[in-house]
């Protein structure tokens, strides 16, 4: 449900295990949708990206690469400061159907935030910034899920309940 009359919230996650947390709160007490997903969009929609870092990225996705430098100059310390896009065009297989549980969405999540924490491997090239240690994915990760949760308002609970 959209509320014109409602901002975005600016939202900063330090370590990508916070998104859950907001998530979490936003399952429990409700929230209205600023953006164009729900909840539970948004959250499988970061799952299929934090999971692209460890399962790789399609590989038509490299096409990017020779631009890598230039996002990640331009565009990456913005998306890491808070002050991301909105209305960019996504892939479509990273974009989520309709019809998604929330709860449902945010379990999955969850459990992909925690594989990617305790994952010793490799880790992927994003498509848009290339290279990144863990801790710099992580970042790029929850400045991410910063963009998307932004969208979405809490309902405050009631001192009637």
């Amino acid at each position: 449900m959209s509320d014109s009359s409602k901002q975005r919230r600016r939202l900063e996650f330090p370590k990508l295990e916070m998104a859950i947390t907001d998530a979490g709160q936003l399952v429990s007490y409700g929230y209205d949708q600023l953006g164009n997903w729900t909840l539970a969009q948004i959250c499988c929609h970061l799952r299929l990206t934090v999971d692209a870092s460890i399962d790789g990225y399609p590989r038509w996705m490299s096409l990017f690469a020779p631009v890598r430098p230039v996002f990640r100059w331009l565009l990456l310390p913005r998306i890491l400061r808070g002050d991301s896009l909105s209305g960019l065009p996504t892939s479509s297989i990273y974009v989520p159907p309709q019809g998604l549980a929330d709860a449902e969405e945010l379990e999955l999540l969850d459990a992909s935030v925690r594989r990617f924490s305790q994952h010793t491997g490799r880790l992927h090239a994003h498509p848009g910034f290339g290279v990144a240690d863990r801790a710099g994915l992580e970042r790029i990760h929850a400045a991410h899920a910063a963009h998307h949760l932004g969208f979405l308002i809490a309902i405050e609970p009631s001192g009637d309940e």
